[in-house]
C-alpha cells in the first residue's frame, strides 16, 4: 500500500531496527522508544487489520508473536509479555497495517499497560444475549 508506514519499512524505503523476519512476518522495534524492547510484528502482505486478514497469514502472524514473546522470556530475561492489538479506528488503531506490539515486561519496570476501565452499565447477561453467536 502506497501511503502506509508499515509498507515503507518493508520495501527498504524506511528504516527499521529488525528483530525478526520470515517468509511471511516482519518484527521491529517501536521508534516512540517508550518501553524497552516493544516491539511491533507485521505481516509481509498489506491487511488493514484483524478483520480483513486471511486466517493463514494471522495465523503465521501470532506463531511468529509467540516465538518472539519465548526469545524475550528464554533468552532476554523478560519474565513475561504484554501482547497488544488495535484493529478499527475506534479501538486506537493508528497505523492501519495490521500488527501486533510485544512489550517485554521486566520485575519492577513500572509500566502500566492495561486501562482502568470503570464498571459497564449492562448486565452480563444482556452482553451475552447482544454478543453470543449462533
Amino acid at each position: 500500500m502506497k501511503d502506509c508506514i508499515f509498507c515503507k519499512i518493508l520495501n527498504g524505503q524506511m528504516s527499521s531496527y529488525k528483530i525478526y523476519e520470515d517468509e511471511f512476518v516482519y518484527a521491529f522495534l517501536d521508534i516512540s522508544n517508550d518501553a524497552n524492547g516493544h516491539t511491533l510484528v507485521i505481516p509481509k502482505q498489506h491487511y488493514q487489520n484483524v478483520l480483513d486478514c486471511n486466517s493463514e497469514v494471522l495465523e503465521k502472524v501470532i506463531c511468529a508473536v509467540q516465538k518472539i514473546s519465548n526469545h524475550y522470556v528464554n533468552d532476554c530475561g523478560a519474565t513475561g509479555v504484554n501482547i497488544l492489538n488495535a484493529s478499527g479506528a475506534d479501538a486506537e488503531q493508528s497505523v492501519f497495517h495490521l500488527h501486533f506490539h510485544i512489550l517485554p515486561r521486566f520485575k519492577d519496570d513500572g509500566l502500566k499497560v492495561f486501562p482502568n476501565l470503570s464498571k459497564n452499565k449492562q448486565s452480563l447477561a444482556e452482553m451475552q444475549s447482544k454478543l453470543k453467536m449462533n
